[in-house]
């Protein structure tokens, strides 16, 4: 590991199970470190934060702490992986994203979802958060989605590509939540990009590193 205060990453053992960095002299507790380090590959192995810490036997708080720090981490990750890419946005497309009430209600609205521009270059999706569709009463909502669907913003080339794939995993992993508040999305559609762009090893490596 490398001090997250000086990015050394030499140590010395020091009492009570902890160490001490050789250049700032910060500390760490060692079982916290390995607490952590097992956090994060739940994580990465899709554990939700109430199933890791039953079998973690780590406090929930604890552990939805440690997740929510995760997803900051890995958001701010993406963006500067994003802005170090050469970029080529001849591939893109437009997605409208209906939470699970959203979906069973008989009144779906167009207006309620929520709109997300896709783009994939350098083998790799990345994603941005779009401003919600501006309400119109005077239409008919099912000729609004019609007209939205038949002049959805995408490239010619999009369905090649897995932006495709990138939508059904959106889907099926959030999925697996029982309910977020919308102010969040942005945290929890990093982490399906994340998911989406590298393997689960390359995951732990990365989240080791910056967390």
């Amino acid at each position: 590991m490398n001090c997250k205060n000086c990015n050394n990453n030499t140590f010395y053992h020091i009492e009570k199970n902890y160490i001490k960095c050789k250049k700032c002299n910060k500390k760490y507790s060692l079982k916290k470190l390995a607490t952590d380090s097992k956090i994060i590959k739940s994580f990465c192995d899709n554990i939700n934060a109430n199933e890791c810490s039953r079998k973690l036997n780590v406090n929930y708080r604890t552990v939805k702490n440690r997740y929510d720090q995760l997803r900051l981490k890995l958001a701010k990750f993406l963006e500067e992986e994003y802005n170090k890419s050469i970029k080529d946005n001849s591939d893109y497309e437009e997605y409208y994203y209906f939470n699970t009430k959203q979906k069973q209600s008989k009144n779906k609205s167009l207006y309620e979802a929520i709109n997300i521009i896709g783009f994939y270059f350098d083998e790799k999706v990345y994603t941005l958060l779009m401003p919600k569709l501006p309400k119109r009463n005077s239409e008919n909502n099912e000729h609004f989605k019609e007209y939205l669907n038949w002049y959805k913003i995408h490239s010619k080339d999009s369905y090649k590509t897995r932006l495709k794939e990138f939508w059904l995993f959106l889907e099926d992993n959030l999925r697996k939540y029982k309910g977020f508040e919308s102010d969040y999305f942005f945290y929890y559609l990093k982490e399906c990009e994340f998911k989406f762009n590298y393997s689960k090893e390359e995951q732990i490596k990365i989240l080791n590193k910056i967390f």
